[in-house]
């Protein structure tokens, strides 16, 4: 199926399943809609399965969106304890949208369905009646199931799967990968049908005498979380500035203590020097970053000595400590404070899933799940790109049940194309630039306008409207609303829609500032 035909699937209303090998522009597709979507009124909520892919939509984890955090089952006063800030976001939420769906366990989206359905008072709908877009590639890593949590399978398994008869959208171009040879590679491991010649491609990237002289930007996969703490351990120690050392303290007994580590990212003794690269393991209070967000340690508070970082995204900040806790019903049976940080230098396979490398240095020789070369590989936009440090035959695997769900997929997809055939028209009116009415999208009102025409309307009373935010604009919003203006008052002076102050705002101070 083309973007273009899934974007108005989804735009027309319909349960969703978004799919596609790696490279084929699901994310890329999941930005037009929301966009789109945001621009109809609607009220979406955009999460994934981690932290990290969560930061390529902008979102949150479903995990902390609908409220479940690391819990297997639904206690009977679990509502009850959820707070009214929780509560109404899942009332007012038009479309969820959950990404990087393969690593989500079956039960849990179930879960998902059934906390929508109690809050929103609707339990005889899916979700409680959001729409629902899924995202995501079976091929891809699958659900972890460790030691005596709930076992689980893919979300197909799902009672909700089934009831909310997901139209499936399967994805074909490759936007990604700009060489054919890595393409070939990727879908011949797709496809479990490995050859020589994919085997010895890959094996010419291995310890390969192409090396650039300057790997200091090229990121490290590795398939363990030991490998990866001893390489970043490692680049920590070649910089020659003082070393700050933060010890996490806990509460509770030691089984608790130890089940709750499983799910903090933040280490047990976190090492920082000034211009160390580290990565945010967990959302801010103040929403000044999120659970994935890159910076670099560019100093230390004189008194407190908590590291002060610049985060990719903008922000900088002293990060100061955070609290997690293993709750049992009414009774917090476990806590751990520490810095929500950790280096980047190197990251597991698991976190990379959903990014896009221009190049990486990769080590499949510990490969131990169906799934994890694929992802790896597929990170990469070229052959040329990857540097192999080692590999191995479970790397070259694939899962059989994702082979077999996938030509289900595909099936499903096909009779999508046919069933909605009719908006293949308004696709391709949007792709030259016609945009539709989109509050009448469902009654399929045909009446168009141009873009162009509808921003020189709006320019007449808003004659900054959609031009890029200089930092002298943002410097001139932050001096209006700090001095204690209204948003009607900063909109006329700024020439812009009072919608795109609050949104700006919210950029800059949090979406509770508004």
């Amino acid at each position: 199926m083309k973007q273009a035909l899934a974007l108005e699937i989804m735009l027309n209303g319909e349960n969703v399943f978004l799919t596609g090998a790696a490279g084929s522009g699901k994310t890329y597709t999941l930005n037009q809609f929301i966009n789109i979507a945001r621009s109809m009124g609607k009220k979406i909520s955009v999460t994934a399965t981690t932290g990290l892919a969560a930061t390529h939509l902008n979102g949150n984890t479903i995990h902390a969106w609908s409220g479940l955090g690391i819990h297997d089952y639904i206690t009977p006063k679990f509502i009850d304890k959820m707070s009214k800030v929780r509560q109404e976001t899942i009332k007012k939420t038009d479309i969820l949208i959950i990404d990087e769906i393969s690593m989500l366990h079956d039960f849990r989206l179930d879960m998902v369905d059934d906390v929508c359905r109690r809050i929103r008072q609707q339990e005889d709908q899916p979700f409680g009646g959001i729409q629902i877009v899924l995202c995501g590639d079976f091929f891809q890593l699958p659900p972890i199931n460790k030691g005596i949590n709930r076992v689980g399978n893919f979300v197909t398994h799902s009672n909700v799967w089934r009831e909310a008869n997901f139209t499936i959208c399967y994805l074909e171009e490759n936007y990604r990968q700009k060489s054919d040879e890595l393409i070939d590679i990727l879908n011949a491991i797709r496809e479990g049908d490995v050859r020589r010649r994919h085997a010895e491609a890959l094996l010419s990237r291995l310890n390969s005498d192409d090396l650039p002289l300057d790997l200091e930007d090229i990121i490290e996969l590795h398939t363990t979380n030991i490998d990866v703490d001893i390489i970043n351990e490692s680049k920590l120690s070649d910089i020659s500035e003082k070393e700050f050392t933060y010890q996490q303290t806990t509460t509770g007994a030691k089984n608790y203590v130890t089940t709750l580590q499983k799910s903090v990212l933040a280490p047990e003794f976190l090492r920082l020097k000034k211009g160390a690269l580290v990565m945010a393991v967990r959302n801010s209070q103040n929403h000044q970053y999120v659970n994935g967000s890159i910076g670099e340690v560019i100093d230390f508070e004189k008194y407190s000595e908590y590291p002060i970082v610049a985060f990719k995204n903008g922000k900088t900040l002293t990060v100061v400590p955070e609290s997690w806790e293993l709750r049992d019903g009414d009774k917090k049976r476990a806590s751990i404070t520490q810095i929500p940080l950790r280096l980047a230098y190197a990251i597991t396979i698991h976190k990379s899933q959903g990014m896009t490398l221009d190049s990486a240095k990769i080590n499949l020789q510990k490969a131990f799940s169906e799934g994890m070369g694929y992802v790896a590989l597929s990170r990469v936009k070229a052959l040329d790109k990857i540097y192999l440090i080692g590999i191995n035959k479970k790397a070259l695997l694939v899962s059989d049940e994702a082979s077999k769900i996938d030509k289900v997929l595909k099936q499903k997809s096909l009779e999508a194309e046919k069933k909605f055939s009719y908006l293949n028209e308004i696709a391709e009116k949007r792709a030259k630039g016609i945009t539709i009415e989109e509050n009448n999208y469902n009654k399929q009102n045909k009446s168009v306008t141009s873009w162009k025409e509808k921003l020189e309307n709006m320019r007449k009373q808003f004659p900054n409207a959609y031009r890029p935010w200089k930092s002298s604009d943002d410097a001139e919003l932050k001096r209006l609303f700090k001095t204690g203006n209204n948003i009607e008052y900063i909109s006329t002076q700024l020439g812009r829609h009072p919608n795109s102050i609050k949104m700006r705002l919210q950029k800059h101070f949090g979406d509770d500032i508004i």
